[in-house]
């Protein structure tokens, strides 16, 4: 996943253009590209984020799609990451004239107007292509669906994991006789295993991002050890506060402790928090699973794991790339099917997705032998049924405002410029604030 740092000016600006395009509808005009489609084809336009590794592994999907699938003209477009893509897509949407196909955040979707900028997936024209709900874990499948139709396919989960230095967690005798990292049980075991690993070094034990432009580091580690409690940001309709203070709390005097004691980096920005993992004296590195690509560049030795149960439960902050159908004025025909027919058949070549660190969301791929060969990828492919996604909220999602305004409050509980109390009380007024701001696609909140 393409790591970018959008401005909390660049998503207000890219949700008033949103809803300036809502207001127009039909009569915007869109942002299709011109057709390149030579003749006999059936067009297929699809849009999407993906760059860096991501867009290496993507592209050689697209590119072996293409090959199978001679009669369809395939169209690819990648577009910047963050809020730049969701205005332009939006816009596209309330234009009515969109791609077929285009990629989504899944916790995005709530703030995407299904229905309005979107279209609902054919899950008959679906399951013709071999593809159908119980491919998928069910909480991941049901945050596709709105008002009982199917407006995302899950592609997959991209979590919180924990990367580990093989040597440096062999020195501190973290590892067991597989040479993997023993199990960790509780937030004590995890403090002993950071004390182990500094004995070993004279380095902090952990390393993640806790400072920089619109910091959203500090908003994951707190929502992964927050979940791990039972705790929920807001209601289950994304509508109301629901924050538990003691829940919070733990989460975040337990993040506070680290720096405290000297377990953690302190001031650390997102290209600092990957410099300082390979530099090699550190043990472990939170982050999602997409920076496998970083580490295998510099020969780090490194494995990975899921995010130890700290506080009970063993889940971990995610999201997921999903495919969705922006909104045609006239979708249907043989167009439709190709895009109904390419996302089958992107997520049952989902192995090579995998490469990038991905966990897939469709089940077949987590047990077929090509997958399970990756290593140390197919390592936390259980963590698929453990993610924790923000609750459905139009201002909740990757890169979005309650990622940028809880990230920065948050930063402050590792810097020490706030207590856990005060960040707390922040927190929830930050999250007051987002929730009686008027949805810019109309309707509830």
């Amino acid at each position: 996943m393409q790591r970018s740092s959008p401005t909390r000016r660049g998503v207000l600006t890219g949700l008033g253009a949103l809803a300036a395009a809502g207001a127009v509808g039909a009569g915007a005009a869109g942002c299709a590209a011109p057709s390149s489609v030579g003749a006999g084809k059936t067009r297929l336009r699809y849009w999407h984020l993906f760059g860096g590794g991501d867009g290496v592994n993507m592209k050689a999907m697209l590119d072996a799609y293409s090959a199978a699938h001679p009669s369809i003209g395939l169209e690819a477009a990648t577009l910047q990451w963050g809020s730049p893509y969701y205005t332009k897509l939006g816009m596209a949407g309330a234009g009515g004239r969109a791609p077929e196909v285009a990629a989504l955040h899944l916790a995005r979707l709530a703030g995407f107007a299904p229905g309005r900028l979107l279209d609902a997936f054919d899950l008959d024209l679906l399951a013709d292509h071999g593809v159908t709900a119980d491919d998928f874990p069910e909480d991941i499948w049901k945050r596709g669906a709105v008002g009982g139709k199917q407006y995302a396919i899950p592609l997959d989960t991209h979590p919180m994991v924990l990367f580990y230095n093989t040597e440096v967690c062999e020195k501190a005798g973290l590892l067991g006789p597989d040479g993997k990292l023993k199990p960790i049980h509780g937030a004590e075991a995890f403090t002993a295993a950071l004390r182990a690993a500094k004995k070993a070094t004279g380095a902090p034990g952990l390393v993640t991002e806790t400072i920089g432009g619109d910091v959203v580091g500090p908003w994951r580690v707190f929502s992964t050890l927050y979940s791990q409690t039972g705790g929920k940001v807001l209601s289950a309709d994304g509508r109301r506060l629901a924050l538990d203070d003691a829940k919070a709390l733990k989460a975040l005097e337990y993040m506070a402790m680290l720096v405290d004691e000297g377990l953690c980096h302190r001031r650390v920005d997102y290209p600092g928090s990957i410099a300082v993992f390979n530099g090699g004296k550190t043990a472990f590195y939170l982050n999602g699973e997409w920076e496998i690509s970083s580490f295998r560049t510099t020969k780090l030795p490194f494995s990975m794991t899921r995010v130890p149960a700290l506080f009970g439960r063993p889940t971990a902050q995610a999201d997921c790339h999903s495919f969705v159908l922006p909104h045609q004025r006239d979708r249907g025909g043989e167009s439709n099917e190709a895009a109904h027919g390419f996302v089958a058949w992107m997520l049952k070549h989902t192995v090579e997705w995998a490469k990038g660190g991905h966990v897939p969301a469709y089940l077949p791929t987590l047990e077929n032998p090509a997958y399970l060969k990756l290593q140390p990828q197919s390592e936390y492919r259980s963590v698929v049924n453990d993610v924790a996604l923000d609750e459905p909220a139009w201002f909740a999602g990757s890169a979005s405002l309650m990622w940028i305004e809880l990230g920065s409050v948050f930063s402050g509980v590792f810097t020490g410029s706030r207590t856990p109390q005060n960040a707390l009380k922040e927190a929830k007024s930050r999250l007051r604030e987002l929730l009686d701001t008027p949805n810019p696609f109309g309707g509830a909140k």
